[in-house]
């Protein structure tokens, strides 16, 4: 709703929100944006925690395999199942229930007596994961002012990398011990932060409660954000544009229906993208990578900290452009930085170039990732679909994106052992220049823009038949 969030048939001039409106919604917003932090920590604490477990357990590698990828399949599960959550419970429940789930799950790690139980705790973490991952952007698209929407979106994105850099130095602190347990266990203290916090300090998304019939709600959050007139002219065009929307369907089935195919596309072709572009490959495998290009890998921990912080000082360099450049911009030049500096890895495999080249394509394209496709991903999922139907078209993105990650990190190395490692970086580089043509061709401009703008310019994108679009030409 344009004023405060910008969704569809509500408009109010943006500079009515006031400062300290703002500085509550960035509260509000970091406060939900732990579910990010969440994800990073419980799928970077394990690559530490498994060098212990796999010790303590005698762990074959098809165990230990099956201790890191097991989250994914939980984490699909978790995002398919967030939008009727969503939906059913409000953003803020929904978020309540997640953390809940992350605290049993990390609780059962930190008991696990076997593989076995062990296995169960990360499945139970990546429902949290997955389902966490689907709710945090829907969240904060309905609470975020259109002009650092951007940037609230794009906290997402930060405190996953923050997650992820966090849980290697607490596997570098507790390395010289070697307990694992105590790894899970300090993401119990984030978990805890965010049960809190849903239940005690961010109220419920104005958006669900103006769907919901609870005005009186609606109007006293928004009038505490905005002030008293935009709040009373956000429910007014609400009634207005729910009388144009009473035939409208929802559900899944409605995400297919011709007006919000454009949207769920781009949703679901930007998810695959993220991942199919190899940037999991590195995350997870990047010990092993760097052992082939002829360089100690004992420290793996310490290689994995320094490409966590590249990972994190560009997600910064992106939120605070965002919002600025715009989200096109990003994704454009953060997809041809990614097709040149991943194929000049692939070439320094294939040619056998000097050791340090592989190591500074591999960091480059880790940043050229982080500064665009990484958050800006997030940020698209949660401006795309209609309002109505946010929680289940984020869930359904989301949900391809952690089946698009597990693909990927299960075929990596064999696929590296049948074609050559270089061969293999060769083909992300290949999905990066589809990724390049499919954004410059069908992925609108977002920036400061209402839902119905953004929906119309979906369409004329997708209606504009065999007409090749500048790839940093028109900014729709």
């Amino acid at each position: 709703m344009q004023g405060f969030s910008r969704d569809a048939g509500v408009r109010g001039p943006l500079e009515q929100i006031p400062a300290a409106g703002k500085r509550k919604v960035v509260a509000w917003a970091t406060v939900i944006a732990v579910g990010g932090f969440l994800f990073g920590y419980d799928t970077g604490v394990v690559s530490g925690a498994l060098l212990y477990i796999s010790a303590e357990f005698d762990l074959n590698s098809a165990q230990q395999g099956s201790i890191v990828s097991v989250l994914l399949i939980g984490a699909m599960v978790g995002a398919m199942s967030a939008g009727r959550i969503a939906d059913r419970l409000g953003r803020r429940g929904a978020l309540a229930v997640e953390s809940a789930v992350f605290i049993g799950g990390t609780l059962l790690a930190v008991a696990a007596h076997d593989y076995w139980v062990l296995l169960i705790a990360r499945v139970v973490l990546g429902l949290a994961v997955g389902a966490a991952s689907a709710t945090v952007p829907v969240y904060l698209s309905e609470i975020s002012p259109a002009e650092i929407r951007g940037r609230i979106l794009s906290l997402n994105q930060l405190l996953i990398t923050v997650g992820i850099v966090v849980s290697y130095l607490v596997d570098l602190g507790f390395s010289g011990s070697g307990n694992w347990r105590a790894m899970f266990a300090v993401g119990l203290i984030p978990a805890a932060v965010l049960c809190v916090g849903a239940l005690f300090v961010v109220p419920e998304s104005y958006v669900w409660l103006l769907a919901r019939g609870r005005e009186e709600q609606a109007h006293g959050l928004v009038a505490g954000v905005a002030g008293t007139e935009l709040a009373d002219r956000l429910i007014e065009r609400f009634h207005e544009q729910r009388a144009a929307d009473d035939s409208e369907s929802v559900g899944m089935r409605a995400l297919l229906a011709p007006r919000v195919r454009p949207a769920l596309i781009v949703g679901v072709t930007m998810a695959a993208i993220q991942q199919f572009g190899g940037i999991n490959t590195i995350i997870y495998f990047a010990p092993t990578i760097i052992e082939k290009t002829g360089l100690s890998a004992s420290n793996s921990i310490f290689y994995s900290v320094f490409i966590g912080l590249v990972n994190l000082i560009m997600t910064v360099v992106s939120m605070s452009t965002v919002d600025r450049f715009g989200r096109r911009v990003l994704l454009i030049a953060s997809l041809l930085g990614m097709l040149i500096t991943v194929s000049l890895l692939g070439l320094t495999f294939i040619v056998q170039l000097n050791s340090t080249l592989s190591l500074v394509f591999m960091v480059l394209y880790i940043a050229c990732f982080a500064g665009g496709l990484g958050p800006v991903f997030w940020v698209i999922v949660g401006e795309i679909f209609p309002p109505r139907l946010r929680a289940q078209g984020s869930s359904v993105a989301t949900t391809v994106n952690w089946f698009s990650n597990f693909v990927v990190s299960q075929a990596f190395l064999p696929l590296a052992g049948a074609l050559g490692q270089g061969q293999t970086f060769l083909i992300f580089g290949v999905i990066c220049l589809l990724g390049l043509m499919f954004v410059t061709r069908f992925v609108p401009e977002t920036k400061n823009r209402s839902y119905p703008e953004i929906d119309t310019a979906l369409h004329e994108r997708f209606e504009r038949g065999s007409h090749t679009d500048p790839a940093l030409g028109s900014a729709r």
